[in-house]
């Protein structure tokens, strides 16, 4: 009966019920090898239809990377940007699509803005994560709206079966930067655990060149997190469990306008609960309920106090079933509830609406290929029903080789922002700041993949697609935002992963053309080429690695009038294991000093009120970071 349910569980697990494998709740976060996002159920990655990148624990430990972004960059197609240095304005752009059109996860729970429609991920406690999934391309016939370019899953850390093992990290860099994390795991057969809380603490830098007013002072970052996990599995049937993360601190960043010292006090925080019972050998039921919280109140350090709030409250619940009607034959089925909510000082003309959602996949294997089909129906309070589609081929060249062509569609729901923000009124007159008319974002992409191992050491993935965007929201000439644009993107991708003579490596590679359908321009912060290489080996207790990035040239504008010069970057690190408890990281990035931007701000003239050019925001230059590890 065991290695009966055992087999049906890593074929037909819900997407988060890698703790519903009976004896091993945290199997599938450890091992690459297994997914949970792609199909929202476990699954072989090499088998996943769609392509997807995971980072686990170990790799974020063996990396040193201390952002999600810093990490997200290893990712082919991706394009990264980011208005300043630690806790700024941070923008993410998958394959070709805006930062808006790619849907953000924590443990299940969607995280973006009601009013921007952006995720706050640069408030996200890299010490907090046990793993990140990345998918690559449109998942909405499975997640619904915004996940055109791709779905990112996070991941809170979670335990293990063994006692109780506390761990703490300090660490301290350049900018005056510290990093204090303490945290216990642990658990038994049955039961898993883990408590984690952080606190960093950044100077920063100055974000901009501007001298204008108080811009000229460092702009610093101060981050808490806190962390919670605990399933319990009471027989090889049934499982519960909670998870729960908060973010909370202050950034700061330059008013580019009138030079007074802004700063945002801010909270991003998520719980969800889940019951997975096994009803049959071929039948696994889940039902999940959640919730997060993304809040910002801005503020001066003067007599104007607070400013702005944009405070979004997200309520979901979700039930997922699994059914396994035979040897080749297996159907996903699920019902999808969840509302937004907006509490701001500006007075928006509405500030909830709900969405409801049903949705099958059906999955067919033969001896000799299998297929993939599914299908979403999304009712929304706002623009009505949307239906998505999606369907893939697979079929095994031979053993090493697997090649796919897949069709998937995706749509964006139109935020807070575009649809209720309130009339600008000036000496009495009002100009409309919004469309309640507007419709969703569409999406068509069309692909073939090639995955292939090499050898036993060696895995290469190779994807070839085209995405065509329809209806996108731009603003046109009133700045009342339209169902305007229309946007095609061709990509190619390649992923290598490698161990030779000790050394392990891993090479992302993204080519992409993203184009305005109209004018032929370039997308903006679309970079068109990116590529990441990280080396690393092990010398018994040391250990040493390096990283290097290479981003071309790209526009920070629609109109293609701002160019952002390509760049190149050189990271080292080392680790040594002193004892079995203690261990120390030592990295440097951006070893070579380069002077960069991945994004400009308008220069602003006091005098005649008004823009005079661009300038790119300021970089954070050579780092360094020292941190003593310590587990028992």
């Amino acid at each position: 009966m065991k290695r009966l349910t055992l087999a049906v569980t890593i074929t037909a697990l819900p997407f988060t019920a890698l703790a519903d494998t009976p004896g091993d709740s945290t199997v599938a976060y450890q091992a690459p090898a297994l997914v949970v996002t792609s199909g929202r159920q476990v699954e072989p990655k090499q088998t996943a239809v769609a392509a997807t990148s995971v980072f686990t624990r170990a790799d974020i430990e063996r990396l040193q990377v201390r952002t999600v972004d810093e990490l997200l960059t290893r990712v082919p197609g991706v394009s990264v940007s980011r208005n300043g240095g630690p806790g700024s304005l941070t923008g993410v752009f998958m394959r070709g699509t805006s930062s808006t059109q790619s849907l953000v996860l924590v443990d299940g729970q969607r995280i973006s803005s009601a009013s921007s429609g952006t995720a706050s991920l640069e408030f996200l406690s890299i010490d907090q994560i046990e793993r990140i999934e990345v998918v690559r391309g449109s998942r909405s016939s499975l997640y619904g709206s915004d996940a055109i370019g791709g779905v990112i899953q996070i991941f809170t850390r979670r335990g293990s079966d063994s006692p109780a093992q506390p761990y703490a990290r300090l660490a301290a860099g350049t900018h005056k930067t510290y990093e204090r994390t303490l945290g216990v795991s642990g658990g038994d057969a049955a039961t898993r655990y883990n408590l984690g809380g952080t606190l960093n603490e950044s100077r920063g830098i100055d974000n901009t060149g501007s001298d204008l007013g108080d811009n000229h002072d460092d702009d610093a970052l101060r981050n808490r997190a806190l962390s919670m996990n605990l399933s319990h599995q009471f027989n090889d049937d049934l499982e519960v469990g909670l998870s729960a993360l908060d973010q909370r601190g202050k950034t700061e960043w330059d008013d580019i306008y009138y030079g007074t010292r802004p700063y945002d006090d801010f909270q991003l925080s998520t719980a969800a609960g889940y019951i997975s019972n096994r009803f049959s050998d071929s039948w696994l039921s889940r039902l999940e309920a959640g919730h997060s919280e993304d809040k910002r109140d801005t503020k001066n350090d003067d007599a104007l106090g607070t400013l702005y709030t944009y405070n979004t409250y997200h309520n979901s619940a979700n039930w997922l079933n699994t059914v396994q009607l035979n040897e080749r034959n297996q159907v996903l089925a699920g019902l999808d509830w969840y509302e937004d909510i907006l509490h701001s000082s500006t007075d928006f003309n509405q500030t909830s609406r709900w969405n409801q959602a049903a949705y099958a996949q059906h999955r067919f294997q033969a001896e000799r290929f299998s297929t993939e089909l599914g299908m979403r129906h999304d009712d929304n309070q706002d623009f009505g029903s949307q239906n998505t589609w999606n369907g893939a081929l697979s079929v095994p060249l031979n053993p090493d080789n697997l090649a796919i062509v897949s069709y998937s569609e995706g749509f964006r729901a139109p935020t807070f922002n575009d649809l209720y923000y309130p009339d600008f009124c000036y000496y009495g007159t009002c100009y409309p700041s919004a469309n309640p008319d507007l419709q969703p974002e569409q999406s068509k992409t069309w692909e073939g993949q090639l995955r292939s191992s090499l050898s036993s050491t060696s895995q290469l993935q190779l994807s070839l697609y085209r995405t065509e965007i329809t209806d996108a929201i731009v603003l046109d000439q009133d700045f009342i935002p339209q169902n305007l644009q229309k946007a095609r993107i061709n990509g190619f991708e390649a992923a290598l992963a490698q161990e030779f003579g000790g050394w392990r490596s891993n090479l992302a590679l993204g080519l992409i053309d993203p184009r305005d359908r109209e004018t032929g321009h370039t997308l903006a912060r679309r970079a068109k080429r990116t590529l990441t290489l990280d080396v690393d080996r092990q010398f018994d207790s040391f250990s040493a690695g390096a990283t290097w990035r290479g981003v071309s040239g790209r526009y920070d504008d629609a109109e293609n009038t701002a160019e952002l010069g390509g760049y190149g970057l050189l990271g080292v690190r080392a680790g040594w294991q002193a004892s079995r408890q203690l261990s120390f990281d030592l990295s440097l990035d951006n070893l070579l000093d380069k002077d960069y931007a991945d994004a400009t701000y308008g220069v602003w003239d006091p005098v005649n009120y008004q823009t005079i050019g661009r300038q790119g925001y300021n970089t954070e230059g050579r780092t360094v970071l020292l941190a003593l590890n310590w587990a028992m």
